[in-house]
């Protein structure tokens, strides 16, 4: 049985519907998110802001978090949850790590980990693993080379059955890799154990925008489910409220639904408060949008109160911005 079930309507035309109000809005917790109690607010806390969609790092305690921060809202009878998974090195269910011995403990990447998934370990950094989102911000910084991002190999067949049986109504695969072979053989395993909606995130980092569009045709031709894509503009690049920071995401949106591929797009990577605004402003017919980091970022300081959901002026305070950030879609 699905986690979320209404009388006499699947699950999935739920989110077709919701899909087709072209207000979609999707929180992303971070693919490579294993941080339970942030996940479980997270959700508390967008669900009774009017998010209807959340996406989850694909582990069965991060489903059980959501469910349980959904719940505190009241609205579990109104919301999707959809689990990440992605091809091998993909930087979003990536995770980084410091090399102790290189590391001169300066601090930079500390300062710019939005996670606070860093912290100091005697002479040297050290990046705790279940916060860590694979975002590469510390990488970027870092000023003797001493971070590098690295993935664990896994096995769709071994991790997708547990997370269905719990209850998901979608499953995103992040396939920013230029080998073909590879992104098919994940989605024939995919597409074989799950029969709810696909949601495929797909980004131009390494493909031009043909073979983007032909491979996005040939998974089409592969499934028989309900098929949506995430167009993505920069991965994880999202925590600046501007135009500019958002542009890639309508841009990459752009390309899709000129492609005809299908109905149901959504933008995410670099998306913030203004991107539903550019969007109609270039008149795309978007489902809705994805956001992360920007949403995240907002409300951080409150989420990481421990009395958050127990202190009612506080948790009033961030719901009004969480809304202000939902409400961009209506």
């Amino acid at each position: 049985m699905k986690s979320f079930p209404w009388e006499n309507v699947m699950p999935s035309e739920k989110i077709i519907s919701y899909l087709n109000s072209g207000k979609c809005f999707k929180l992303i917790c971070g693919a490579g998110n294993q941080n339970t109690d942030e996940i479980m607010k997270l959700c508390a806390l967008y669900a009774a802001a009017g998010c209807k969609f959340f996406d989850l790092n694909a582990s069965v305690d991060a489903v059980r978090a959501a469910k349980e921060g959904i719940k505190f809202s009241g609205k579990e009878d109104d919301c999707f949850i959809c689990v990440s998974v992605g091809t091998k090195n993909d930087p979003h269910i990536s995770k980084c790590k410091i090399d102790s011995e290189k590391c001169v403990s300066c601090g930079s990447c500390e300062d710019v980990c939005i996670q606070k998934a860093i912290s100091t370990d005697v002479s040297s950094r050290i990046i705790n693993e279940e916060k860590c989102i694979g975002c590469g911000k510390c990488i970027d910084v870092c000023p003797v080379q001493a971070i590098e991002r690295y993935s664990k190999e896994i096995s769709f067949s071994e991790i997708l059955p547990p997370l269905i049986k719990e209850g998901i109504d979608c499953i995103e695969y992040h396939t920013i890799t230029d080998n073909e072979d590879e992104v098919m053989r994940g989605w024939s395993e995919i597409t074989k154990q799950f029969d709810g909606v696909l949601s495929v995130c797909i980004d131009r980092s390494k493909l031009g925008n043909e073979r983007l569009i032909g491979r996005l045709n040939a998974m089409k031709n592969a499934c028989q489910n309900i098929f949506m894509v995430q167009a993505d503009g920069a991965p994880m690049s999202g925590g600046s409220d501007d135009y500019r920071t958002t542009l890639q995401a309508v841009a990459a949106a752009d390309i899709v639904l000129k492609a005809n591929i299908t109905p149901y797009v959504i933008m995410s990577g670099g998306t913030n408060s203004k991107t539903m605004a550019l969007a109609r402003q270039c008149d795309l017919n978007v489902s809705g949008l994805a956001i992360g980091s920007y949403a995240r970022k907002i409300v951080k300081e409150y989420i990481d109160n421990e009395n958050f959901l127990r202190d009612k002026a506080l948790f009033e305070k961030a719901l009004n911005i969480a809304k202000e950030l939902v409400n961009t879609c209506k």
